[in-house]
C-alpha cells in the first residue's frame, strides 16, 4: 500500500480544489510545488497592508452558480467590478468598447450614431477575406477603434506586428452600445477579501504540503509515493520536450511601492500605444478599495517564452494544437498520471474554468 492516494503536483487553484475534494472523500493527499508558496499564479503577497497580485491581476468572475458558491466557502468576496481604462498617448478611453468610448472618440451620444459611425468605417476599410489580424480587426470595428485601442496592445502581447498575426486570433471584438464600463458580462464578480493566498490556504487546510520540491528532478521517487499523480505542470516539459516545445507567452513584472496615496485612480490601466513597452499598470490597492497612505504598482511587460521562463499564455494556434495532440497521446499512456490545469491541458483557463475543471476531474476519478 502506497503512502498516499494522490500526489498533486502544483499548489495552484486546480491542485488546491482537487486536494480539497480528495480530502473530503477521506483520501490521503500530498501536494508539492517547486515554488516557495502555495496559490500558483494567483498568489497574493501583502505589502504595506495591500494585497499585491504577484503574477498579474486576477479578478474572479463567473456565471456558474455552483462555482461561485464553491469558492465562497473559502473566502468572502468583495464587490469589485473590473472596469479597466486604456491610455493611448495620454488620452483615456473606457474598456470594453462602449458608448463612453465612442463618445470620447467621435462625440456621438446615441447608440444609433455610434452604430452608423462604426458601420461606415467598416464598409470603407474592410476586406472580404481578412488575411491577417489587422484586416480582421478593422473589418470588425473600423480603423479608429483598432488603431487606438487594439493594434499596439495586441502587438506587444503577441510580440508580432498585427499584419504578421493570423486573422483567426481575433474572432470577435466586444462592442457594447450602452454606457456600461463593466468588462465582464458574468453574473458574479469580485476579489477575495484578504487575497487569493488565504483562500487557497483554506482549500489546502489539513492536506500535507511540501514546497520547493520539483517533481521532474526525481519523478520515479515521487510517483512511488502515491497511487495516482495529478500533474498541473507543463505537459511538454513532463515528457522532456521529446516532440519539441509548445509555445507560450511569458511576462515580466516590475513592482514598486510609492509614497503616495493614489497613483492612477484605477486598478488596471492598459497602455495601448506600441511605443510604451508595458501593456498595463496595476495599482493593487484599488482591488480592495484600500485607504493606505502608500500604494503599490506593477508594470507588466510581455515577452517571448523560453525554457526556464514562467509560461503564462499558451499560443493556441493550429501548429501548437497539433503538437499538443501528440503529447496528449503520450499522456494517455501514462497510466496513473492525470494532467490538469492550464499547463497540463495547454489551454487558457479563467479561474472559474479552472475550478470547474478541477471539480469535474475530482468527480470523475475520486471513488
Amino acid at each position: 500500500m502506497k503512502e498516499f492516494d494522490y500526489l498533486i503536483v502544483g499548489a495552484g487553484l486546480f491542485g488546491a480544489v482537487f486536494a480539497q475534494e480528495a480530502k473530503k472523500a477521506g483520501k490521503r493527499c500530498l501536494v508539492i510545488d517547486k515554488r516557495d508558496h502555495v496559490a500558483g499564479n494567483i498568489y497574493t503577497r501583502e505589502i504595506e497592508g495591500i494585497q499585491v497580485h504577484e503574477y498579474g491581476a486576477h479578478i474572479f468572475h463567473t456565471s456558474n452558480r455552483e462555482v461561485w458558491d464553491y469558492v465562497g466557502r473559502f473566502a468572502v468576496f468583495n464587490r469589485y467590478t473590473n472596469s479597466p481604462v486604456a491610455n493611448y498617448k495620454g488620452e483615456i478611453y473606457n474598456m470594453p468598447f462602449n458608448m463612453n468610448t465612442f463618445h470620447k472618440l467621435w462625440g456621438v451620444v446615441t447608440p444609433q450614431e455610434a452604430r452608423e459611425k462604426i458601420e461606415r468605417q467598416k464598409q470603407e476599410y474592410s476586406v472580404a477575406h481578412p488575411g491577417n489580424l489587422e484586416e480582421q480587426a478593422i473589418s470588425l470595428v473600423g480603423p479608429d477603434v483598432y488603431t487606438k485601442l487594439v493594434k499596439g496592445y495586441t502587438e506587444k502581447q503577441w510580440g508580432r506586428r498585427a499584419t504578421e498575426l493570423p486573422a483567426f486570433i481575433i474572432k470577435r471584438l466586444p462592442v457594447r452600445f450602452t454606457y456600461d464600463n463593466n468588462y465582464f458580462d458574468d453574473d458574479f464578480q469580485g476579489i477575495p477579501v484578504g487575497g487569493y493566498t488565504r483562500m487557497v490556504e483554506k482549500m489546502l487546510a489539513g492536506t500535507q504540503i511540501r514546497l520547493k520540491e520539483n517533481y521532474l528532478e526525481k519523478p520515479q521517487q515521487y510517483k512511488a509515493l502515491a497511487d495516482t499523480v495529478i500533474y498541473t505542470g507543463m505537459i511538454d516539459e513532463y515528457f522532456d520536450y521529446c516532440y519539441g516545445a509548445l509555445e507560450y507567452r511569458s511576462l515580466r513584472f516590475e513592482t514598486e511601492t510609492l509614497d503616495q496615496e493614489n497613483y492612477q485612480g484605477n486598478a488596471v490601466v492598459n497602455y495601448t500605444e506600441y511605443e510604451v513597452p508595458y501593456t498595463r499598470i496595476i495599482e493593487h490597492k484599488h482591488f480592495e478599495y484600500g485607504t493606505q497612505p502608500q500604494t503599490v504598482i506593477t508594470r507588466e511587460y510581455p515577452r517571448e517564452w523560453k525554457k526556464g521562463d514562467e509560461p503564462y499564455y499558451p499560443v493556441n494556434d493550429e501548429k501548437n494544437a497539433g503538437l499538443y495532440a501528440r503529447y496528449q497521446e503520450l499522456a494517455g499512456r501514462e497510466g496513473n498520471v492525470i494532467f490538469g490545469g492550464r499547463l497540463g491541458q495547454y489551454k487558457y483557463f479563467d479561474m472559474d474554468d479552472t475550478v470547474e475543471a478541477a471539480l469535474q476531474c475530482a468527480g470523475k476519478i475520486i471513488k
